[in-house]
C-alpha cells in the first residue's frame, strides 16, 4: 500500500467489533474545487489488509464501503470480519475491505468547508487514487453513501466488478420528501437538530430493529460528541437535493442516469421498515439497475447492517456473481445451486390456450353465486374471451405493458378471473396477495412486491390510501354518479375497470388496436403469496411456463379436462379454472375466513353448474360437515353428484374425511400435499389413507405426475445433511423436484438460495419420511422439530394421538428451552373451550401424556388454551413458534397474554 500516514489526526481506541489493526489514517491530496490547490485532507478508514495477509493469499478484490449520515466506517465492521472467514476463503476469497470515514464525518478531518455531492464523489476518487487502489472493486454504500459510491462507480468503470447497496436513494423524482428529512431541513429545526444538539444522531441510531446495544450506540456516537464535530452532519442534511434548483441536483441527475449503463452485477439488501429510504426508493433503483438481486429483510429498518447479518449473504452473493464459485455457510443460511428443481417442460406454455379455443362457445364458463339467495351471474366462454380482450386493450391504452406488476385486490369470481386473464394476455405480472393474509400481511406483501398498478374494490382502494400501497390505482367497479368525482379524487383512482373495458371494446370494434404479443415462456407471469403461517408471507414467482406446468400437472393427476365443472372453495385455485377448460363457480362465502363456507352454500354452488369437482380447504370442510344437517334433499343430491373432492393446505383427520364422504358418497376424496411453491406434489385418496393406517406423521401419498420426492436426512443436532435419499424410514427435510415448482422467491435472494442449496431440488422446509411403499409421511415443519436430550423428535404423530383423547379438539406439541435440551410441551384446545388458558387439569394432562408416550414422546407439561394461533388463509395452520414462546412464558410464571 502506497500511503502517507498523517500524525495530525486522532485515531480512536478500538470499538466493539473493530480490531485495532484495521484502523488507518491517510493524508490525501485534494482536487476538490472547495479546497485550495495543494491541500491535503486527513482521512480515517478501516482496512482488513492485515487479515488478508495473514491468510497467505492475495485478495480476490476489494470492497469499497461508504457510509451515510450520521454514521461512520464502524457501520461496515461485519464485512471486514467476514471477508476472511473460513466460508469466504472456501468460496474463493479472501476479500480486502476498505471502509472510509468521509471528510467531516467519523474520525476524518473536519475541513471547515461545505462539501456538496459532487465534492464528496470527487473526494472518494482522491482517496482511492492516494491509496493506489486497483481493481476489481465492489462499491458498497448505505444511505447517502450509496449515491456517493455509485458516483464513484460511474467514474471507475474499468475497475468496477459489482455494486452492493443497502437502504439508499438515487433520485427523488415524484416522491415527497420523507417527513423525518422534511423536519430536519426546516429552518427552525435544522441547525439545532443536526449540529447544536445530537438529536438527529440519536433519532437515526434509534432506528435499530431491535434496538442497538449500549456499547454499539456509544461507538456510533463517538465521532460526533461536540458541535464542531457535528458540522458535517448538518451539511450533509442541507445538501439533500430534493428540489429541482438545488445546487447538487445536476450531479444527482447525472449519477442516477449514468448507473443505468453500469452493466455489472448488483445486490440490494433492504430494511422495509426504514421511515426514510422506504421501498419506493428500492423500486426506483430497480428501474435503473434491473439486473439487481434483492433481499428484503422483513422487520429490519434503516440500519439494516445492525438489524440483520449482511456479511454472510454479501460474500455468498459475490462468490456466485463475481467469482462464479459456490459458497457454503456454516449456518446453512445461504448457498448456491440451481434456481429451479427441474426445467419446466410443457408444449403449451400459454394459460390462454383453452380460452382462445372456445371463442365461439356459448356454454357457461364461470358463475358467481350472489349473496342472500339472489341467484347467479353467469358468463359464457365466448363472453369471457371477449371481455378478456376488451379489458386487455383498455389496460394497454392506460399504460399497462408486458412486465408490469399488477396487484389484484378483487374477490374471486367473474371480475377477478377476467382481470387475471387480461393481464396474462398483456404479459403483465399478476400479484395475488389475497385478503386471507389479513390487513397487516397484505400490506407487507403488496409493498414487498412493488406493483406498478393496483386494481381493487373500494375497500381495498381505501386500504391502499391509508397504508400507502404502491401502484397506479384502478377501481374494480364504477362509482355511483353522485359520488364518482369525489371518490376518484379521495382514493386517487386513475380509471375503473368497466370504463377500461368499454374503451377497449370501442377500440377493438373500430379496429384501432395492435395484435397482442404472446409473452415468452420464461418471463414472469405471477407473484403468489404463501399463507404466512411460518413467518411473513413470501412472494413466489411463477413464469408462464411453470404456471402452465401446474395446469398440466392438475390435468394429468385428476383428469381435469375441458367440461369439468369445478367448485372453487379455495380462492387461489379459482385462477386455474379457465386454463383447465373447467366451468368454475365460487361459493357464497367470506374468502378471508374459510370456515364461513356452509354445507348449503357449497351445495348451491355445486347445483349451479352440476359440479363434478369440489376443491375446499380443510377449515372450510370442517364447517361444511358441521352444518350438513341444514341441507335440503335437492342440496344433498347436488353433493351426491360430485365425482371428486380435493382438499389441501393442512392435514385432514380420517374421521373428518369419513363424514365428508357421507356428504359426497359418489366422490373420490383426495388430499393432495403441496404448497404455494409447488401444488400438488403428492396425492392420496381416502382408501389410501385407510390402508396407510397410523404412523409417524400424516401419510400424504405418492408423487403426482411429473414430480419426484426425496429426503435430506436430519442429524441428531437438527442439521440437515445435503444428500437426497429415497430410502425408507429416514426422517429429514422433504425435497421436491417437478416442472411446476416455483421459479424463485420474490426479492428474497437469501431465502431463494437456501431453497435451492441442494442442487436440483426445492427444499420444502417440511420434515417427513418415505415408507417402504414409497409413500410420503409429513411429520411437521423443520422449524417445529424438537431437539431434546433424546435426539430429534417430530410433533405430528404425537399430536394426532393426543387429538384422539376425549375432549381434545386440537393439539400442538412444541419445544421449550435451549436447542438440544428442549422440553416437549403439549398445548390443547378442548370441547367445550376453556375460558382461561393455563395448566391442564390433572386428569386431562395424564391422558394427554399417555397418548404422546404411546408414540415415544415424553411430555414435560400439558397446557390448555382457548384458541390456537392459526394462519388467516387456511384457519388451520398452527403457529407453533408463537405457541412455544407463549408456553415458555406461561411455564415460567410470567404474563403470557395471547400467543
Amino acid at each position: 500500500m502506497v500511503a502517507v500516514v498523517s500524525p495530525d489526526i486522532e485515531v480512536p481506541a478500538p470499538w466493539p467489533g473493530v480490531q485495532a489493526e484495521w484502523q488507518r489514517t491517510l493524508s490525501v491530496p485534494s482536487t476538490s474545487a472547495v479546497d485550495p490547490a495543494g491541500t491535503n485532507r486527513q482521512w480515517h478508514y478501516l482496512d482488513n489488509e492485515s487479515d488478508v495477509l495473514a491468510t497467505g493469499q492475495e485478495p480476490v478484490g476489494t470492497l469499497l464501503c461508504v457510509h451515510g449520515n450520521p454514521t461512520w466506517s464502524y457501520l461496515w465492521r461485519t464485512l471486514l470480519a467476514g471477508a476472511t472467514s473460513t466460508a469466504t476463503l472456501a468460496a474463493g476469497g479472501p476479500w480486502r475491505v476498505i471502509a472510509v470515514d468521509q471528510l467531516d464525518m467519523g474520525f476524518s478531518e473536519r475541513t471547515g468547508t461545505f462539501r456538496r455531492l459532487a465534492d464528496r464523489i470527487n473526494d472518494l476518487s482522491d482517496f482511492t487514487d492516494a491509496l493506489a487502489l486497483t481493481g476489481p472493486v465492489v462499491s458498497v454504500g448505505h444511505d447517502w453513501g450509496g449515491l456517493i459510491s455509485l458516483g464513484w462507480a460511474t467514474r471507475h468503470r474499468e475497475q468496477l466488478a459489482a455494486v452492493v447497496l443497502t437502504n439508499t436513494a438515487v433520485h427523488p423524482a415524484g416522491f415527497a420528501l420523507p417527513p423525518a428529512l422534511k423536519l430536519a431541513l426546516h429552518p427552525a429545526v435544522h441547525k439545532w437538530g443536526t449540529t447544536t444538539s445530537s438529536a438527529f444522531l440519536r433519532i437515526t441510531h434509534g432506528l435499530g430493529q431491535p434496538s442497538l446495544a449500549d456499547d454499539v450506540r456509544d461507538a456510533f456516537m463517538a465521532p460526533y460528541k461536540s458541535v464542531t464535530r457535528r458540522a458535517g452532519v448538518g451539511n450533509f442534511v442541507a445538501d439533500i437535493p430534493f428540489t429541482a434548483d438545488h445546487p447538487s441536483r445536476p450531479t444527482l441527475d447525472a449519477v442516477s442516469e449514468d448507473i443505468r449503463t453500469l452493466g455489472v452485477p448488483a445486490f440490494m439488501m433492504w430494511g422495509p421498515k426504514d421511515p426514510v429510504f422506504s421501498d419506493r426508493y428500492l423500486r426506483d433503483l430497480l428501474t435503473r439497475l434491473p439486473q439487481a438481486d434483492v433481499h428484503r429483510f422483513e422487520g429490519a429498518s434503516h440500519l439494516v447492517q445492525e438489524d440483520r447479518d449482511i456479511a454472510t449473504p454479501t460474500f455468498a452473493w459475490l462468490a456466485q456473481n463475481v467469482l462464479g464459485s459456490e459458497f457454503s455457510s456454516p449456518i446453512d443460511e445461504v448457498s448456491t445451486g440451481s434456481t429451479t428443481g427441474v426445467a419446466a417442460t410443457t408444449d403449451d406454455t400459454s394459460m390462454l390456450s383453452e380460452l382462445d379455443s372456445r371463442r365461439e362457445d356459448t356454454s357457461t364458463a364461470i358463475v358467481d353465486m350472489l349473496p342472500a339467495g339472489q341467484g347467479t351471474r353467469e358468463l359464457s366462454w365466448a363472453q369471457l374471451a371477449r371481455d378478456v380482450d376488451d379489458l386487455a386493450t383498455g389496460l394497454r391504452e392506460l399504460g399497462v405493458k408486458a412486465g408490469d406488476r399488477v396487484s389484484l385486490l378483487v374477490p374471486p369470481g367473474i371480475n377477478l378471473t377476467t382481470l387475471i386473464y387480461a393481464c396474462l394476455r398483456l404479459g403483465a405480472i399478476i400479484v395475488v396477495a389475497d385478503a386471507g393474509l389479513g390487513t397487516a400481511g397484505m400490506s407487507r406483501a403488496i409493498k414487498g412486491a412493488g406493483p406498478d398498478y393496483l386494481i381493487g374494490i373500494e375497500r381495498a382502494l381505501a386500504g391502499a390510501r391509508i397504508y400507502n400501497w404502491p401502484g397506479i390505482r384502478i377501481a374494480a367497479d364504477d362509482f355511483t354518479p353522485s359520488s364518482a368525482r369525489a371518490k376518484k379524487a379521495l382514493l386517487d383512482v386513475a380509471a375503473t375497470i368497466p370504463q377500461l373495458m368499454a374503451n377497449g371494446r370501442v377500440a377493438r370494434i373500430a379496429g384501432h388496436v395492435a395484435a397482442f404479443v404472446a409473452p415468452a415462456p420464461d418471463t414472469d407471469a405471477a407473484v403468489l403469496f404463501t399463507s404466512g403461517s411460518t413467518g411473513p408471507a413470501k412472494g413466489v414467482v411463477y413464469t408462464n411456463r411453470r404456471l402452465a406446468a401446474m395446469r398440466d400437472t392438475l390435468k394429468a393427476s385428476y383428469h381435469l379436462e375441458a367440461g369439468t365443472a369445478l367448485v372453487a372453495g379455495f380462492a387461489p385455485f379459482a385462477l386455474l379454472g379457465p386454463a383447465l377448460g373447467a366451468t368454475t363457480v365460487t361459493p357464497d362465502m367470506d374468502v378471508t375466513a374459510p370456515r364461513t363456507l356452509t354445507a348449503r352454500a357449497l351445495a348451491d354452488a355445486a347445483a349451479a353448474i352440476s359440479a363434478t369437482v369440489v376443491f375446499a380447504s380443510p377449515a372450510a370442510l370442517v364447517n361444511v360437515v358441521a352444518t350438513a344437517a341444514e341441507l335440503s334433499a335437492a342440496q344433498q343430491k347436488a353433493l351426491a353428484d360430485v365425482g371428486l373432492v380435493l382438499s389441501a393446505g393442512a392435514p385432514l383427520a380420517l374421521p373428518l374425511l369419513e363424514r365428508v364422504q357421507q356428504l359426497a358418497p359418489n366422490a373420490a376424496l383426495h388430499t393432495p400435499y403441496g404448497m404455494t411453491e409447488a401444488l400438488p406434489v403428492t396425492d392420496i385418496d381416502l382408501p389410501g389413507i385407510r390402508d396407510a393406517g397410523v404412523g409417524n406423521g400424516v401419510c400424504v401419498g405418492t408423487p403426482v405426475s411429473g414430480a419426484t420426492v426425496a429426503i435430506a436426512p436430519v442429524e441428531p443436532d437438527g442439521v440437515v445433511v445435503p444428500e437426497p435419499s429415497t430410502a425408507a424410514g429416514i426422517t429429514g427435510e422433504i425435497l421436491i423436484r417437478a416442472p411446476h415448482v416455483k421459479d424463485r422467491y420474490d426479492r428474497l435472494w437469501i431465502t431463494q438460495q437456501r431453497s435451492v442449496s441442494i442442487p436440483g431440488w426445492h427444499r420444502s422446509g417440511d420434515v417427513g419420511h418415505l415408507d417402504a411403499e414409497g409413500r410420503l409421511w409429513v411429520e411437521g415443519r423443520m422449524e417445529h422439530i424438537l431437539t431434546t436430550s433424546d435426539g430429534v423428535k417430530t410433533p405430528v404423530a404425537a399430536e394426532q394421538a393426543v387429538e384422539l383423547v376425549s375432549s381434545v379438539s386440537r393439539a400442538a406439541i412444541v419445544g421449550v428451552g435451549p436447542a438440544g435440551t428442549q422440553a416437549a410441551v403439549a398445548i390443547v384446545e378442548t370441547l367445550p373451550a376453556v375460558k382461561r388458558s393455563g395448566l391442564a387439569p390433572m386428569a386431562l394432562a395424564a391422558d394427554v401424556r399417555a397418548a404422546a408416550r404411546s408414540l415415544g414422546l415424553q411430555l414435560s407439561s400439558v397446557l390448555v388454551i382457548d384458541a390456537m394461533p392459526t394462519d388467516v388463509r387456511h384457519n388451520s395452520k398452527i403457529d407453533r413458534a408463537k405457541l412455544s414462546q407463549w408456553a415458555g412464558l406461561m411455564l415460567a410464571g410470567k404474563k403470557a397474554g395471547k400467543p
